[in-house]
């Protein structure tokens, strides 16, 4: 609350120092009214929290209308809040005030002509927008992308002797020959879709838009028929699940490459994907705002915002962004479900959030194995093991024998068992899973902590954590075991080494903190031990058992064996 307060007084002297674009330049004209909610906008802003913003800045127009250096402010509330239609209206109608001369003002300009199809008017932001913008790498790139866009919607052919971005070109130039119904448009696609050095998978959905398109609905439940609903994405399941049920027209009707809109709200949403990566989540939302502006149909990319808004805690608006995700949707309506049910989780409890999900799966009439595969891991994550077991074991089942999903599932069954103690079935299942694949990282991890934790082969169990680390050894979680392993053969230096490490990767995870504490005492640290015991009893995720022997350890230290 403090800081909140100094950040006010700064901003009320940062405005006093600031002349207004009025007939006067003084505040006479406002009243203390007006002030008070345009501060509050301000504060409002600079907190992340954009609607109240919104609703602030709307409250006290008169400031923003004479105070240049906030339209900015202004501008990204109303985005943020998918509001890009009035967005664009405020830049138009401020255009010639020096501060609406900013990249992302431009780039809703661009893009508000780009979808009236005024090419040219498109064209001629752009040239603006490139003599006044601030250097930025991922600008010129999204500038260059548009003018190469702009270029073939305009003239009916590529542009030669363009810049070169990257992966950026390859994805931008199998659209565009999509859109010109190039005969290379097969080829693109498949050197997109079969790149080793990246998952471009999504882009298979845009192929069979592009097939069904052309009336080759055949090639299209070729390419479908190779798709296992387990082991693909959202996106192309939902794509598959309206071939086989022949509504391939479904395709078409959300997303068209022949649609200049459609292609840049599919530019845009690779740009927001980009900015969510690298957790800056405004950026992303703006960009997933004006690809929706531009493609309202998909609102598959809704997805992400729902994941950003997850992500920040923003839970009532993740709620009511789901609500776009209709019964038609199947594949989307069982996201929203899942989605909501861990919300229900965060806002009050696990077992509420069960019994929602348990109810809406049980309305499904046709079940596939990637919905009983979540309602496992539901189970599972909810500690109800015998019945995460029962629905692993169905789609274990129902598996082909070479399938590429069966070691995770193996895997995932194989620590369900052993966390209710049938210790045989669960080295079944994670040797087995080990037989299909040897170097699996995680599988040997967690088959070598149990027998640790049983005292069980500990010889064997540290040669598979040694391999398991030779191929993760940034993985805080084999580090972990690793370092306890070399405490439990009284190796402390060894193990101190790597639970420091472990430490510094989950700082807030109990059993690392944990072991540490334990491996600090063996070393004589005991007053670091008590700290990092103590800091067990501060995090949420510890469970009443540990939280038990951490107390008598705090006390008493560990006894000598």
């Amino acid at each position: 609350m403090f800081f909140k307060k100094i950040k006010l007084i700064l901003i009320v002297f940062l405005l006093y120092q600031t002349p207004l674009h009025s007939k006067s330049t003084s505040f006479i004209d406002f009243n203390t009214k007006n002030f008070s909610k345009y501060f509050s906008g301000i504060v409002a802003f600079e907190n992340k929290d954009n609607s109240k913003a919104l609703d602030f800045f709307n409250s006290s127009k008169i400031l923003i209308n004479k105070h240049d250096p906030y339209l900015k402010r202004y501008f990204y509330s109303l985005v943020l809040e998918n509001k890009v239609a009035q967005a664009i209206n405020l830049v138009k109608s401020n255009k010639d005030k020096t501060n609406v001369k900013f990249f992302d003002a431009y780039l809703l300009l661009i893009l508000d002509s780009l979808k009236k199809g005024d090419f040219d008017k498109a064209n001629l932001f752009l040239q603006e927008t490139a003599n006044f913008f601030q250097p930025d790498r991922l600008n010129s790139a999204i500038l260059e992308s548009l003018k190469q866009y702009i270029y073939v919607f305009k003239e009916k052919k590529i542009l030669n002797n363009k810049k070169k971005l990257g992966e950026l070109s390859k994805i931008s130039e199998t659209f565009q020959r999509c859109y010109l119904d190039d005969d290379a448009t097969d080829t693109f696609f498949s050197s997109l879709i079969n790149d080793e050095e990246a998952d471009y998978s999504r882009y298979i959905y845009f192929y069979l838009t592009y097939l069904v398109e052309d009336n080759r609905i055949q090639d299209a439940k070729k390419i479908t028929d190779d798709l296992d609903y387990l082991n693909t994405t959202l996106l192309l399941s939902q794509g598959k699940s309206w071939i086989k049920n022949n509504n391939s027209e479904k395709l078409i009707n959300v997303f068209s490459c022949k649609n200049p809109n459609d292609i840049i709200g599919e530019f845009l949403f690779l740009i927001s994907n980009l900015y969510s990566s690298q957790d800056n989540f405004d950026k992303s939302n703006f960009y997933l705002n004006t690809s929706n502006f531009l493609n309202p149909k998909f609102v598959f990319n809704l997805s992400l915002v729902v994941e950003n808004q997850y992500f920040n805690e923003e839970y009532k608006k993740a709620k009511k962004t789901l609500k776009n995700f209709k019964k038609e949707y199947n594949f989307y309506y069982w996201y929203r479900v899942k989605k909501e049910a861990q919300i229900i989780a965060k806002q009050r409890n696990k077992k509420e959030s069960l019994n929602y999900i348990k109810a809406e799966f049980d309305k499904i009439d046709s079940l596939n194995n990637k919905m009983i595969f979540d309602i496992a891991n539901f189970y599972k994550n909810s500690e109800k093991y015998d019945d995460a077991i029962k629905y692993y074991t169905i789609i274990i089942n129902n598996l082909d024998k070479n399938s590429e999903i069966k070691t995770d599932l193996l895997y995932r069954r194989g620590g369900s068992y052993e966390r209710i103690n049938e210790y045989e079935k669960a080295d079944e299942d994670l040797l087995n899973a080990l037989k299909i694949d040897p170097d699996d990282a995680y599988v040997l991890n967690y088959l070598a902590y149990s027998w640790l934790e049983r005292d069980y082969k500990i010889k064997e169990a540290i040669e598979m954590l040694e391999k398991a680390y030779s191929f993760k050894n940034n993985d805080p979680y084999i580090i972990d075991s690793i370092g306890w392993a070399y405490y439990l053969i009284d190796d402390y230096s060894k193990a101190e080494k790597f639970l420091k490490r472990a430490v510094e990767l989950m700082p807030y995870d109990p059993i690392v903190n944990d072991h540490y504490g334990d491996i600090l005492w063996k070393l004589d640290r005991k007053i670091q031990a008590r700290y990092f015991w103590n800091n067990v009893l501060k995090m949420e995720d510890a469970e009443t058992e540990m939280i038990e022997k951490i107390n008598i350890k705090i006390i008493e230290g560990l006894k000598k064996s």
